[in-house]
């Protein structure tokens, strides 16, 4: 036994058990979030329940069965539930997903399985998605075209054939409204900072004042057409309607401007529901979230998530590959330097947090405001730079995992042997030669790993971008059309920062539990995806300069 131990056997055996066990974990987390993320976009039977609850006469519940739970009676009594009488032990609670939230005032809503008569699944029950109020359950009563109602027709054919035109006058009132109207809009503020300078500069003339008046009149116009287009597109969007008669029989107008999809869960094959599911999938990872991010898709966050970390990956590359070259081929090894070496490995372990406040301190105050007032003077006291926004955001990311990158390009230099060096300097070729023909090159799969471990921190990262840049909500994405096309001044979402709004800030954190775990699923895949490009980039590199070390 004595000289098993000593023979290293158990401890590769261990070894090879907690890599076993951590890959379990992660493949363990991974199904979890994708099974609780993924089915919230199936569509889910909707059960119509019949009470015996009033002396009037039953009562009706629709909705869809969300959770099902076994409690004891002593626990229903605790959270003052009347309970019939009897000698029943434990009792089935469901909660039920109700929707219609403008007249139940709630989402949710609790049943016992003893008070239910009867629960049916009836075919013709419709689901509403809607921009406003969430979900809504009921049966279609009818169509309204121009307030007449619509009779001679198939109401369901003629809703399903109405929805994509809707949706159609949706998008293109949306580019006027966030697209050419923003642009018409930054026109006139550029116009207006132009004429502030140059009265401030004693400049403005007749002639110049003519011209500028000229083009604000010419920019009035254009917007009053812009403005009179998407009234008529409103118009159109807001004509049509449909009746729907909820679980108490009560007939509710919806326009089918707020309705962004609609179908009958009870009567889908299974081919259509996966095909539903399919298209819910791609609105999620195309759409604006909706309703205080309980509802929608995460598209600005995908971008904003993405966005940051390339910026912060062209930041830190160069300056933790520099500071790492100068620490190991140039400082000498004294006191200064093992000082700057104990404090790289201590900044890797400074909470993120400060990382945050020292990022808005320096990076937002004292260079924003500084830029502002250099090139910036027309529009202050309104800041362009002086305020959080992605640029602020990458490069306080890049300096909480600058110490990862100059670690991992460190130790790859250490690895490199002397005699390559040594080798080419006496072939001639001077140190910076030798440096970047020879050194880096073989250094280039440690710098990825640095690259690797510092995008998979940034990505994760919730706490310092809600200082410098993060939003709960933006109107539009940071890149667009309009010049300069890249905004890096403006604010933008995060997907860490969303599954911490969702979880923790919703009004309805039930209903967006679901978004919480899909959010967080997505969240991973991306940082997979990264790592794995980042993965795959130093395979290469490895494979092309496995030989030099030979």
């Amino acid at each position: 036994m004595r000289k098993w131990i000593g023979s290293g056997s158990p401890w590769i055996w261990l070894t090879a058990a907690s890599v076993a066990v951590s890959l379990l974990a992660l493949i363990g987390i991974l199904l979890l979030l994708a099974g609780q993320g993924m089915r919230y976009f199936w569509p889910s039977p909707v059960y119509q329940f019949e009470l015996n609850q009033s002396a009037a006469g039953p009562v009706t519940v629709i909705g869809e069965l969300y959770q099902q739970q076994t409690l004891s009676r002593r626990q229903l009594q605790d959270s003052g539930i009347a309970l019939p009488a009897g000698d029943a032990a434990s009792f089935t609670r469901y909660l039920i997903k109700v929707g219609n939230r403008e007249s139940e005032g709630q989402d949710f809503r609790t049943l016992l399985a003893s008070d239910v008569s009867l629960q049916t699944t009836p075919p013709d029950v419709l689901v509403l998605e809607r921009n406003t109020n969430g979900t809504a359950y009921g049966y279609l009563a009818g169509m309204l075209e121009d307030g007449q109602p619509l009779t001679g027709r198939d109401l369901s054919q003629a809703l399903q054939q109405r929805l994509p035109q809707i949706a159609a006058l949706s998008r293109q009132a949306h580019d006027i409204q966030f697209r050419e109207m923003a642009r018409i809009n930054q026109q006139f503020e550029s116009l207006r900072l132009r004429e502030k300078s140059l009265q401030r500069d004693n400049q403005l003339d007749e002639r110049l004042q003519a011209s500028i008046r000229a083009e604000r009149l010419e920019l009035e116009r254009q917007y009053r057409q812009l403005a009179d287009k998407l009234q008529g597109l409103n118009r159109d969007r807001e004509r049509d309607a449909l009746l729907l008669r909820d679980m108490h029989g009560q007939i509710h107008t919806i326009p089918l401007s707020q309705v962004r999809d609609a179908w009958y869960p009870n009567a889908m094959g299974s081919g259509q529901k996966l095909a539903h599911w399919a298209d819910q999938v791609q609105k999620f990872l195309t759409d604006s979230p909706r309703e205080a991010n309980t509802e929608g898709g995460v598209f600005p966050a995908i971008f904003g998530t993405v966005l940051m970390v390339i910026l912060m990956s062209i930041v830190v590359m160069p300056f933790g590959v520099i500071a790492a070259l100068y620490l190991h081929e140039y400082a000498g090894n004294n006191l200064l330097t093992r000082l700057i070496r104990i404090a790289v490995v201590n900044l890797a372990g400074v909470p993120s947090i400060v990382y945050g406040v020292f990022g808005l301190g320096f990076f937002v105050y004292m260079i924003g405001g500084t830029l502002d007032q250099l090139f910036y003077p027309a529009s202050l006291p309104n800041p362009t730079f002086g305020t959080p926004g992605v640029l602020w955001a990458a490069l306080t990311l890049a300096l909480l995992t600058l110490p990862v990158v100059i670690v991992a390009t460190e130790e790859g230099l250490s690895r490199i042997p002397a005699s390559l060096r040594q080798g080419s300097l006496a072939l001639g070729a001077t140190r910076a030669e030798t440096l970047w023909r020879i050194v880096l090159p073989m250094a280039a799969p440690a710098m990825m790993t640095g690259l690797i471990l510092a995008v998979a921190r940034a990505a994760g990262e919730t706490a310092p971008l809600m200082l410098v840049g993060v939003v709960k909500s933006v109107p539009v994405l940071p890149v667009d059309d309009i010049f300069p096309y890249l905004h890096l001044e403006r604010k933008f979402m995060h997907l860490s920062f969303q599954i911490y709004d969702m979880a923790f800030q919703s009004p309805s954190v039930e209903a967006a539990r679901p978004l919480v775990f899909a959010t967080a699923f997505l969240l991973v895949l991306i940082v997979v995806g990264l790592n794995l490009a980042a993965m795959s980039i130093r395979h290469s590199l490895r494979e092309r300069y496995k030989t030099w070390s030979q």
